[in-house]
């Protein structure tokens, strides 16, 4: 993803900026909706798993990322809190 786009991006709720989801964020998230254990902000069951994300900089909300284009719509957001498994921060 282009970097200066990255610089621009944050969370159209909170305006916390977001970063891409590092490798083992991306597997526990997609191992997660894998055993059907997640859904997004509307509560809408998360079906397929993400090539890439991004993630709010406090860790809270991930967004897909879906051919280079990040899907910032409230209602997509997946909350980080309902994941079990969940990588602590680096």
């Amino acid at each position: 993803m282009d970097k200066r786009l990255l610089d621009i991006l944050c969370c159209p709720v909170s305006k916390v900026p977001v970063r891409p989801l590092a490798r083992p964020e991306l597997e526990a998230l997609n191992a997660a909706i894998g055993a059907g254990e997640v859904q997004n902000v509307a509560g809408n069951a998360v079906r397929d798993a993400l090539a890439e994300g991004l993630i709010t900089t406090d860790r809270k909300v991930v967004y897909r990322v879906e051919d280079g284009i990040p899907v910032m719509l409230p209602e997509e957001g997946i909350g980080t809190l309902q994941l079990r498994d969940f990588p602590s921060a680096s």
